[in-house]
C-alpha cells in the first residue's frame, strides 16, 4: 500500500516517494525550552513518533532529526527574570523536555543539535545568502531581504502559509539597519548582558530561522524528505526557513506536515493565555501510557480539545486493550491487520486505526469467551498495532512502570470482566436471573456495570474507569 501524506505546501495528500529508496530523512521543529514543557508541546513529539514509527513499520531506515533552540530572545528573558545563567536555564529546561519525551516513550531522535552548536555552519548560509543577493549585513547584523526574493524569478514566498507579503508581520521588534519592514535577522547584533559568537560582520547570536536550515541541511542535505512541526510554525519560522533555503539552490523539505494544537475551551494551550496543563498535574491522574494514548489519539491535522472527561475515556479505552492483553498472557507480537494499514496509510488516520484496535479487542474476547485459540493470533495482531502507535502494553517500559496500585486495578478488572462474560451470556441465552445476579453481586462489591454500544463497562462506585 502507498503511504499517502497531507503536504501542506500543496495542500494536497501525495504519495510518499523518498529520495533515497528504503531511506527516509525527517527533520522535526524541536523545543526552546525557555519553561516547562506542557501537553500542548508533547503533542508534536507524540505525532511525529507515530510518523516514524510507521515508516519503520513499512520498512525504512529513518534518520530523525530533533533539533533544540537553546538561545532564543524568550529564553534570555526568563533566564534574566529568574536571576539565572541563560546556559543553566536552558539546559535545565531542556532536560525536563527529555525526561517527559521519555516518560511518554517518544524514541530518541536519531540526533538531536542544539543551535549553539552550530554557529559554523550558519555563518556558511549567511555568506551564501549574502553572495546571492539575497541578505545583507547591517550594524552587525544580517538580515534576509525578503523584497530581493520576492522579486526572483524562482521565488515561492508566501506559498506555505498562503500569505501575501503586504499581510506579513514577521513579529521582530529589533529593526536596526532593516531596509525593509518585511525583512527578518538571520544574525542578531550583540548587546549588552547577552551571550554572542563572532562571525564576520560582528559578533552576535543566531536567528530563529536560520537555525533550523542550517541543522536540517547539514544533518539531512541540501534537500530531504520531511519537514515537521506545529501548525504555530508555519510562519513565519518555516515560510522563512524555506524563503532562505530555496535563496542559496538548496530544494530543502519535499514533504510538510504540521500537527494541530492542543485546546482549552476553543483556546490555544500556550502560557501566556494561563491554561496551561503541566505534565506532572496530568500525571496525577493518568499513567504516562495512558497520557500518550490521549495525545495521539486524535488525527494529527485535528484539534485537541482537552478536558478531564476526555481524558479519563481515553485511560479507559486503553485499559481495555492492556485487559484483553493481559487475560491472553505472554504473546509474541503479530502483524497489523489490512484496515489499520489502510488507515495509516491514509495520512496517518489514527482515530481509524484506534477504532481498528478496539475492534480486534472485542473479536479477541469473544474468543476467548468462546475459548479459541484464535484469540492468541487476535492478541498478536493487537500488540502489532497498539506498538505502532507507541502504547503496546506488553512492551517493558508500560509493562514495568506500573505500580502496585495499577497491577491490583488489573487483576480486578480480570476478575470483573470474567464476571461480565458470563453476564452477557446469560443475557444472550435470555436467562434474565443469572443476568440479573452477576450484577447485583458486582454492585454489593462496589462495582458499577454500564451497558454501551461497545459492551459492558465497569467502575467502582464514586471512581471513573
Amino acid at each position: 500500500m502507498t503511504f499517502q501524506i497531507y503536504d501542506t505546501a500543496t495542500r494536497t495528500l501525495r504519495d510518499f516517494t523518498p529520495l533515497r529508496e528504503g531511506h527516509a530523512s525527517v527533520y522535526l521543529c524541536g523545543a526552546t525550552p525557555q519553561a516547562k514543557p506542557h501537553i500542548g508541546h508533547l503533542r508534536s513529539g507524540v505525532a511525529f513518533d507515530v510518523l516514524r514509527r510507521w515508516l519503520e513499520a513499512k520498512g525504512y531506515d529513518v534518520a530523525f532529526v530533533r533539533n533544540v533552540t537553546d538561545i532564543d530572545d524568550k529564553i534570555l528573558t526568563k533566564a534574566a527574570e529568574n536571576g539565572r545563567p541563560w546556559w543553566e536555564w536552558v539546559s535545565t529546561h531542556e532536560r525536563a523536555f527529555t525526561d517527559a519525551y521519555n516518560l511518554l516513550g517518544v524514541i530518541p531522535p536519531s540526533i538531536e543539535p542544539r543551535a549553539t552548536g552550530h554557529v559554523t555552519q550558519m555563518v556558511e548560509y549567511m555568506q551564501r545568502l549574502i553572495d546571492a543577493g539575497f541578505a545583507y549585513a547591517a550594524d552587525g547584523s544580517v538580515y534576509f531581504d525578503v523584497a530581493a526574493w520576492s522579486a526572483a524569478q524562482d521565488s515561492d514566498y508566501g506559498h506555505l502559509s498562503g500569505n501575501r507579503v503586504a499581510e506579513m508581520e514577521q513579529g521582530e521588534p529589533e529593526s536596526r539597519g532593516k531596509r525593509g519592514p518585511h525583512d527578518f535577522a538571520l544574525w542578531k547584533a550583540s548587546r549588552p548582558g547577552e551571550p554572542s559568537w563572532p562571525t564576520p560582520w560582528g559578533a552576535g547570536r543566531p536567528g530563529w530561522h536560520l537555525e533550523c536550515s542550517a541543522m536540517a541541511t547539514y544533518y539531512l542535505g541540501a534537500t530531504f524528505d520531511i519537514h515537521c512541526g506545529g501548525l504555530d510554525l508555519q510562519f513565519p519560522h518555516h515560510e522563512n526557513e524555506i524563503a532562505q533555503s530555496h535563496a542559496v539552490g538548496d530544494g530543502f523539505a519535499q514533504y510538510w506536515m504540521h500537527n494541530h494544537w492542543v485546546t482549552m475551551a476553543g483556546e490555544k494551550m500556550s502560557k501566556s493565555l494561563g491554561n496551561v496543563l503541566s505534565v506532572d498535574h496530568m500525571l496525577e491522574m493518568v499513567r504516562p501510557v495512558e497520557l500518550r494514548y490521549y495525545l495521539g489519539s486524535a488525527h494529527y491535522r485535528s484539534v485537541l480539545e482537552y478536558s478531564e472527561d476526555s481524558l479519563k475515556e481515553a485511560a479507559a479505552g486503553y485499559r481495555r486493550i492492556e485487559a484483553f492483553l493481559q487475560r491472553v498472557g505472554a504473546v509474541a507480537i503479530g502483524e497489523p491487520t489490512a484496515e489499520f494499514s489502510a488507515a495509516m496509510d491514509a495520512d496517518l488516520a489514527v482515530p481509524r486505526a484506534l477504532a481498528e484496535i478496539h475492534n480486534a479487542v472485542r473479536r479477541g474476547n469473544q474468543l476467548l469467551a468462546d475459548g479459541s485459540a484464535e484469540a492468541t493470533q487476535v492478541a498478536g495482531q493487537v500488540r502489532a498495532m497498539c506498538a505502532i502507535l507507541g502504547f503496546d502494553p506488553c512492551a517493558e517500559q508500560w509493562a514495568s512502570a506500573s505500580s502496585d496500585d495499577d497491577g491490583a486495578h488489573r487483576a480486578l478488572d480480570i476478575l470483573v470482566q470474567e464476571q461480565l462474560e458470563l453476564r452477557t451470556a446469560a443475557r444472550a441465552e435470555r436467562d434474565w436471573a443469572t443476568a440479573d445476579a452477576v450484577r447485583d453481586r458486582l454492585a454489593h462489591a462496589g462495582i458499577e456495570v454500564t451497558d454501551t454500544p461497545d459492551g459492558p463497562q465497569w467502575a467502582l462506585s464514586g471512581e471513573e474507569n
